[in-house]
């Protein structure tokens, strides 16, 4: 017990110092998820061996990995799903798919049909759950950006998790496993269709969770608990993927409760999960990685990484100019959704410890995957940079133009070159002030409202110039006045 509770308290240190590392970064474009995973992994066995694991911490991690897709089922809206942009997001997954698979193959990696299926759904996933508070805190919510991830982004969990269910479970057939998930999927419908009714048929049993919902009882929460231990115990014994067991309790739960007490009770879920047990199933799952397997191939780790972002990254831009409701997306918001809905790491470390656990993939394979993720939400910071300076050259416009006018290519560079200046000092003033009440704006996150810190700050613009004309009327009457005053 002692040993167990020395290791608990230096795996919160490591969160607590990971979490004050990821604020000291201006904008804070690094998740704080990249330190858990790689302060997890050096202090693991593989590296300095301070950390290691334990029946009781692995069954923490397993309940943090259920918090944290509990949050994300309950974040699905069957509405934004089954819409016309979840169906596009469901076709740009698929596509992401095919392209990942035929990407697996190609390599020559050697893994069963089992192990190419995990290792292609790890290409092509995006850490939804993850996504949401960081889009509340970054004021992106309600944005044409923030739709892009509602919908494709949330495809981008869901069906990567429904897959696994189905190519790992070794203990069945694939028809099996898929009569099995129906059934799972059949009661989810069910109760969101019945929401209603499923309360009132609770009788008693349901007013009084309603009515201790804010006492020291907190029924509502320890019925969620039990709701999501039991789904995952369900899911243990019928050998089903974990992560789709707390999916459905998320989602039963958002159409079990009203909305505004669903809104009330998975604030307590979060601060319980992201305070405790979603930090410790990162750190804990970040253990097996090791950085000898990951060191000896770099060729191949160059290669995941430019994968994770050629296979996902680039069909969602390119979903997001075909579709007709994305299409008169400004470039930055694209781009920015684009890159949003490649942060996976999140999801990839669940997705390989179940791989693993399948046998599915080798532990050395599962190390240079997580690696390669982390590597990734490391160097989307750089792209969205260079994509933000790029987008204000306008550097097509700038290349027509001296094109077609020659003799004017000094004069199209200054102008070009100004346009870029003038988007720096934005992004910095804007930056400044958001600051000042608290937000940090990353470069991802400017692109995302850049047309409407644009419009705001021509706004701001407009007012001041309109106070200054009227302040030089007051001063010209002032004047007139003078001189009629002076007049004899």
């Amino acid at each position: 017990m002692a040993e167990q509770l020395t290791i608990l308290a230096t795996m919160l240190a490591l969160v607590v110092c990971s979490s004050f590392l990821a604020s000291l970064i201006p904008g804070r474009p690094i998740p704080e998820v990249v330190f858990f995973v790689v302060a997890g992994a050096v202090m693991g066995p593989n590296c300095l061996g301070v950390i290691h694991e334990t029946a009781g911490l692995a069954l923490l991690s397993r309940l943090g990995m259920g918090v944290l897709f509990l949050i994300a089922g309950y974040e699905l809206d069957l509405r934004e799903l089954t819409g016309r942009a979840g169906r596009h997001g469901a076709v740009c997954w698929a596509v992401c798919m095919a392209l990942a698979t035929a990407a697996t193959l190609a390599l020559g990696l050697g893994l069963s049909p089992a192990g190419t299926a995990a290792f292609a759904i790890a290409l092509t996933t995006t850490a939804y759950g993850t996504l949401v508070p960081v889009m509340r805190d970054r004021q992106l919510t309600g944005t044409a950006v923030g739709g892009v991830i509602e919908s494709y982004g949330a495809m981008g969990e869901l069906l990567p998790v429904v897959a696994m269910s189905v190519m790992l479970s070794p203990q069945r057939s694939m028809a099996a496993n898929v009569g099995v998930l129906l059934g799972f999927l059949v009661l989810c419908v069910i109760v969101a269709v019945q929401g209603q009714r499923a309360r009132a048929w609770g009788g008693r049993l349901a007013r009084w969770v309603a009515d201790n919902a804010e006492t020291s009882s907190q029924a509502t929460l320890r019925a969620t608990l039990l709701l999501l231990v039991g789904l995952l115990a369900l899911a243990a014994v019928l050998d089903l993927d974990a992560v789709l067991a707390a999916f459905a309790a998320g989602f039963i739960l958002r159409h079990v409760l009203p909305d505004e007490s669903g809104a009330r009770l998975i604030e307590k879920v979060e601060v319980m999960g992201n305070g405790f047990l979603v930090p410790v199933f990162f750190v804990y799952s970040a253990m097996g990685i090791n950085f000898a397997a990951v060191g000896a191939n770099p060729a191949l780790l160059a290669t995941f990484v430019g994968l994770l972002l050629l296979v996902r990254a680039l069909p969602v831009g390119v979903c997001l100019q075909l579709f007709c409701e994305t299409r008169a997306m400004p470039v930055g918001e694209k781009v920015a959704a684009s890159l949003y809905c490649t942060m996976a790491l999140p999801l990839i470390v669940a997705l390989t410890e179940a791989a693993t656990g399948a046998g599915a993939m080798s532990d050395a394979m599962a190390s240079v995957l997580v690696t390669a993720g982390a590597i990734t939400v490391l160097v989307i910071p750089v792209i969205t940079n260079v994509s933000r300076v790029a987008i204000a050259a306008r550097p097509i416009q700038a290349a027509h133009q001296i094109a077609e006018h020659p003799e004017t290519a000094r004069e199209v560079l200054i102008e070009h070159r100004e346009n870029v200046r003038e988007a720096a000092e934005l992004f910095h003033d804007e930056r400044v002030a958001l600051r000042e009440r608290g937000v940090r704006l990353s470069a991802a996150d400017f692109l995302a409202q850049a047309e409407h810190i644009r419009r705001e700050h021509h706004e701001d613009l407009r007012r001041i110039n309109a106070h200054s004309r009227e302040e030089l009327e007051q001063i010209r009457e002032r004047r007139r006045d003078e001189r009629d005053a002076r007049r004899p």
